[in-house]
């Protein structure tokens, strides 16, 4: 087909419609979103419309009832069956529950477990899994800071940076404007 005189590839036909998913089956995808936070509101939101099944993960009854008002499924601990299509991003980086919720994630076969803060400042989930007796290897693979660089500082935009990271890395892109 070609359009504008030049060959229409997956990307233009994608963006006439013809194509939704780009030739690629997007299969299920799960988003675990970690702390009732309007970041993990706003990346479950945005996440339904990339193709991710959205699930919240809050340990504290009293938030995880109130924001069961988001629609999506909540949970009170970190579910051990994750598997290789799930991405788990931990939206507060103040919480107590941060070590456990990340060794219980780091012993699932998520995909890609993340954690938000600014890269600047020591990672609080180092000291947390270090007492909890994750070793070296399994505190790598901990994503820090997570999402593109894009400058983002209200909650909607800081979803859409670690959306955009996430499907750059699951595209083993770079991300960016780099081609």
């Amino acid at each position: 087909m070609t359009t504008h005189g030049h060959d229409e590839d997956a990307a233009c036909a994608v963006a006439h419609g013809a194509d939704e998913h780009g030739g690629h089956a997007t299969g299920e995808r799960t988003l675990l979103a970690v702390f009732a936070s309007p970041v993990a509101g706003y990346l479950l939101r945005y996440g339904t419309d990339l193709g991710y099944r959205g699930i919240l993960l809050e340990p504290d009854p009293a938030r995880a009832a109130a924001a069961s008002a988001l629609g999506f499924p909540v949970l009170g601990e970190t579910p051990s069956d994750l598997d290789d299509a799930t991405d788990v991003v931990l939206t507060d980086h103040h919480r107590g529950e941060l070590g456990v919720v990340l060794r219980d994630a780091l012993a699932t076969k998520a995909r890609w477990i993340g954690l938000m803060g600014n890269p600047r400042h020591a990672g609080p989930h180092v000291e947390a899994l270090t007492e909890l007796g994750v070793g070296p290897a399994g505190i790598a693979r901990v994503h820090r800071p997570i999402g593109l660089n894009i400058g983002s500082r209200t909650p909607p935009e800081i979803a859409i940076a670690t959306l955009a990271g996430l499907i750059a890395d699951r595209n083993g892109r770079p991300g960016g404007f780099v081609f």
